[in-house]
């Protein structure tokens, strides 16, 4: 009798264990969204809607009462769509997962519990020692939404505010230059044998492009000044309009200012933004005209300014109207708020899926990337450089 062969071997033709999938534990989220008490703050960083998502996906959400005031959204609003509204402070930041627009205060982080997880943006221009401190003891997991970088190397929550800077720069702009403010009485516009204004622009970025588009919207004469080359270009290909571009050169730079209407100044600075107009420069240009400090964040390009706030925005130097107020974003708090939250809203519900901010962390960059706190310890090496702290890999950390 022949042999008879089988494709399979002995081994795989012995029993084996079944093997059953194991489904991902999904993460219940406990969120906290407290009232936002830096001045001049209005935004918060979820809307009721997205509220409305997290608690249909089981999720628990307390909001503040009256933190939605000052994007116009009410606590019946927030109630409705299945958020618990408190009157405690205390129990909002005794959640497990805090969202907040600006960094929390001394006394804010005192009332977290040890092991939280914290998203709010960093500002690290403006922070101090103690701050850090503050978290470092709580051991908390602190993430900063204006560090989070998507697939493409973008900050979403940055670039997103800087589109709101960019165009706000212009519209306050065109407010600026009526009558009634003290202006030339200009309007921001391409009228039938009327000259249109001229903008001067300083810095191709975000904010740059989309002051740039709003005035050549508007049917401005608009002037781009940059030391990128690159940015120039980009910002050219990108509005799909003939504008005029140049790198900064101080002759070049004064006779188009001494020309302007409007300047925007919207560079910045790996530390403080450098100072590209002198007092000299500014007291040639024309009585009236208006000058839109968006730099001044991070300190201003402009020499003549000075920072300023939402309830009295400007001030006139060398008979220039000068407006420079951080934070522009907040003037537009509804608007900000929908974009921020837009951007939150899906790593929420991520970080939900993966069963927890460590895990969704573990696989994804992003999340790392915003990361500048792991239980208490520091993991950006841009803080532990600004500080002099102790830093360690997040990497070396978390994988």
């Amino acid at each position: 009798m022949s042999k008879q062969f089988s494709p399979f071997s002995k081994e795989e033709l012995m029993p084996k264990p079944e093997m059953l999938e194991i489904k991902k534990q999904k993460g219940e989220l406990f969120i906290g969204v407290p009232k936002e008490t830096h001045l001049q703050e209005k935004r918060i960083c979820l809307t009721p809607d997205a509220v409305a998502a997290l608690t249909s996906h089981g999720h628990r959400v307390i909001v503040e009462s009256g933190a939605g005031e000052g994007a116009n959204y009410t606590d019946n609003e927030y109630s409705e769509a299945g958020a618990k509204i408190s009157h405690s402070t205390e129990e909002v930041f005794g959640c497990e997962l805090i969202l907040k627009v600006e960094p929390p205060t001394l006394k804010e982080i005192a009332w977290i519990n040890p092991q939280s997880t914290l998203f709010s943006a960093l500002q690290l221009k403006t922070q101090n020692k103690k701050y850090f401190e503050a978290l470092a003891k709580k051991r908390i997991t602190a993430i900063a939404f204006d560090f989070i970088t998507d697939e493409h190397g973008v900050y979403p929550v940055v670039k997103s505010l800087s589109e709101i800077a960019g165009i706000s720069s212009v519209l306050i702009a065109a407010e600026l230059m009526q009558n009634n403010s003290g202006g030339n009485g200009l309007l921001f516009g391409n009228i039938g044998g009327v000259p249109p204004s001229d903008i001067v622009i300083l810095g191709a970025g975000t904010v740059g492009e989309f002051a740039a588009r709003s005035a050549v919207g508007l049917g401005a004469r608009v002037k781009v000044f940059d030391n990128s080359i690159t940015k120039l270009r980009r910002l050219q290909h990108n509005l799909n309009y003939p504008v005029y571009t140049s790198t900064i050169q101080p002759k070049t730079l004064q006779k188009a200012l001494m020309r302007c209407d409007v300047a925007i100044g919207a560079v910045r600075g790996k530390t403080r933004t450098p100072i590209l107009v002198s007092e000299e420069m500014v007291e040639q240009m024309k009585d009236g005209a208006v000058i839109v400090d968006v730099s001044i964040d991070s300190g201003g390009c402009f020499e003549t300014s000075e920072v300023t706030t939402h309830k009295k925005p400007t001030f006139t130097k060398h008979g220039v109207i000068h407006y420079c107020v951080p934070n522009i974003p907040s003037r537009y708090s509804r608007t900000a708020t929908l974009s921020i939250s837009n951007i939150f809203t899906p790593y929420l519900l991520n970080i939900a899926e993966e069963g927890g901010i460590e895990n969704a962390a573990r696989f994804h960059n992003s999340l790392r990337k915003g990361m500048y706190f792991y239980h208490g310890i520091l993991t950006n090496k841009a803080v532990a450089d600004w500080f002099s702290l102790p830093f360690r890999d997040i990497n070396l950390l978390i994988l």
